[in-house]
């Protein structure tokens, strides 16, 4: 299976905390659609024939496109590639995109998977955060999509300075109160040259506490256990069948590629990226130039990558699999590095696979950096 990730580099406005690549001018939108197309015809032959599953929308702001703009998108895929009948194909939308007559549009289209980016049902959080919606819309938005949609995953951000343990609980109360069937939920990180670094390093906005996220991440993995929810992946809670077909892939190594500006590709063997400048991108593809950037991966590398994306999910690494594609003494380091992780109990081995331990969840990144080779 493969997947398509398209980046529509557009939003309303910008969020204090994103490092994403988007611009909040829309001037350049319809020759940035026209490249888009233009890319998704030029890379035609990169999947080889393999089977597209997922088509996800991401951003940036998909849902400040038309349904128009979206479909045409679509259509371009299904004639230049090899789409599944059934394909997953989810829309990242802001709340106040989503209005009745938008719903309406996006339920009777080929789009059958909602990811809404929520964040907070407080107004409070949402102003810190520099939301373009208000808690009202996020309500709203809510009790209108999932009439019409059953696949709804929504974004929510713990680990706000200003947020209360109570407050926290009342989200995740909301958001299963709605029938939400998959949440994808992060702390708040303080990321380089975004507004967030910039307020706290000024000392007009608090940092954000390790130890705070830690106590609301927990409460977030008891509370959707309780709810029938099943922690997949790090960041990722799902009710069965409703996990994310086009993330998992991710996780689990498939192939995919990344249309539009800032967008990732990765084939096992090479990851590339395309240039994060709108202006750039466009008249490279106008001129029939891919403008990305070509990494092939070493076999130290692909392993890094197993190992990193196994660690944050349910089904995390197999030691059949590391022999089999990077031979015997990859598998001999990763059982010596693990046992300092199988003592300390932030990793659990049941016969052939290795995974994090609830107690290691929260620090599986850097347990997945002890293992790396360089």
């Amino acid at each position: 299976m493969a997947g398509i990730y398209i980046h529509i580099p557009f939003c309303k406005q910008a969020c204090h905390y994103c490092d994403f690549h988007f611009s909040t001018s829309l001037a350049k939108k319809e020759n940035m659609l026209k490249a888009i197309h233009k890319e998704l015809q030029l890379r035609k032959t990169e999947l080889n024939n393999i089977t597209v599953e997922t088509i996800y929308f991401g951003g940036g702001t998909p849902s400040l496109l038309s349904l128009a703009e979206l479909n045409k998108i679509l259509e371009v895929i299904q004639e230049n590639y090899t789409v599944s009948a059934t394909p997953e194909i989810t829309l990242e939308a802001n709340p106040d995109d989503l209005s009745e007559e938008k719903i309406k549009e996006l339920a009777a289209s080929p789009i059958n998977r909602l990811s809404i980016g929520i964040q907070s049902f407080f107004d409070t959080d949402l102003k810190l955060m520099n939301r373009a919606h208000a808690a009202v819309e996020a309500n709203k938005s809510l009790t209108i999509a999932t009439q019409y949609f059953d696949n709804i995953t929504i974004d929510l951000i713990y680990g706000v300075p200003t947020m209360s343990m109570q407050q926290w609980k009342e989200n995740l109360k909301i958001a299963f109160d709605f029938g939400i069937k998959h949440i994808s939920s992060y702390a708040l990180t303080v990321e380089p040259k975004t507004a967030l670094e910039k307020f706290i390093r000024q000392g007009t906005y608090p940092n954000v506490s390790e130890e705070e996220a830690l106590a609301h991440f927990n409460v977030l993995v008891e509370e959707t256990s309780k709810q029938g929810f099943v922690h997949y992946e790090i960041s990722n809670f799902g009710k069965p069948d409703y996990f994310s077909k086009h993330n998992t892939s991710y996780w689990k190594g498939a192939t995919y590629i990344g249309i539009g500006p800032s967008a990732h590709s990765f084939n096992k063997t090479t990851r590339s990226w395309n240039i994060a400048n709108n202006a750039i991108y466009i008249k490279n593809i106008q001129e029939e130039k891919l403008p990305s950037t070509t990494e092939t991966l070493s076999l130290n590398d692909q392993y890094n990558e197993y190992v990193m994306t196994g660690l944050r999910t349910i089904w995390g690494i197999s030691m059949a699999y590391i022999q089999k594609e990077f031979g015997e003494t990859y598998k001999v380091h990763t059982l010596k590095l693990a046992k300092t992780h199988l003592t300390q109990q932030t990793l659990e081995q049941n016969a052939d696979i290795i995974k994090t331990t609830q107690k290691g969840k929260f620090l599986c990144d850097g347990i997945a950096s002890d293992f790396f080779k360089v």
